[in-house]
């Protein structure tokens, strides 16, 4: 299949699904449509509330494009391509909608920045989730925040420093990152789409108000998350990020 963002409006709730046969890893013009499509459903009157997924039933997404990561040969190019996600989680964070996720299976790096981005995020027991940059010689520094936003501090720091491990979704639940998990994707689906047709109910006003507060202290995130973008942009190139890539290839 060819990858693809899709967003659709269902009884008030815009489905925003994305899809990469890479195990939905993301390379940077997908994440560039993403953030657009978010932003869309956003401003969209006909929309109430946004609901984050992905194609396939094993995993919500590998991180960015392993190929564009291993093409980096300038600062520059490391810097756009980590901006990646960063503006899709500022576009998550912007959004006055408030955002669901649906994690339907293992997430890594990237993924687990947008999973911790949305508002509101229900999984099935088979969501794993590593951050896993450590591995490669650069470190979560993007999603990072986001991450440490839902975890805490201790939360994200250990999945971090531990980069070889996938943490249960029940550990994820524990800590914050997931608010339900569930035994199948069929009762996952059941239950994202009965919150959100619920929500739909309520006053968006109210509701964008909501997403105000809860994400206040984050004003700073379209400075400090471009910063993040350039300390990975600058370790990729560094020898020994060099050489961890060449076993990879």
């Amino acid at each position: 299949m060819e990858p693809y963002i899709t967003l659709k409006n269902k009884n008030g709730v815009g489905y925003i699904e994305f899809f990469h046969p890479a195990q939905n890893s993301l390379p940077g013009n997908l994440l560039s449509e993403l953030a657009r499509t978010i932003h869309s459903a956003g401003e969209d009157d006909h929309i109430k509330v946004i609901v984050l997924q992905s194609g396939g039933d094993r995993t919500f997404c590998a991180g960015a494009s392993f190929n564009e990561l291993v093409a980096i040969n300038d600062e520059e190019t490391g810097k756009i391509f980590f901006s990646g996600f960063a503006n899709v989680i500022n576009a998550m964070r912007k959004c006055p909608k408030f955002i669901i996720g649906r994690i339907q299976g293992k997430t890594v790096g990237g993924g687990v920045g947008l999973a911790s981005a949305t508002d509101y995020c229900m999984a099935t027991k088979y969501a794993q989730i590593k951050l896993s940059e450590l591995n490669v010689g650069i470190g979560p520094f993007v999603v990072g925040p986001a991450v440490q936003r839902k975890l805490g501090l201790s939360g994200m720091s250990q999945i971090a420093m531990d980069a070889n491990t996938f943490y249960t979704a029940e550990w994820a639940m524990q800590k914050g990152l997931f608010t339900h998990v569930f035994d199948s994707v069929e009762q996952l689906d059941d239950a994202v789409k009965t919150f959100a047709e619920t929500m739909c109910s309520y006053n968006p006003k109210a509701m964008a108000e909501m997403k105000t507060m809860f994400w206040r202290g984050t004003e700073d995130w379209d400075q400090l998350l471009l910063q993040r973008a350039k300390i990975s942009g600058r370790l990729v190139l560094s020898e020994f990020t060099k050489e961890k890539l060449k076993e990879y290839k």
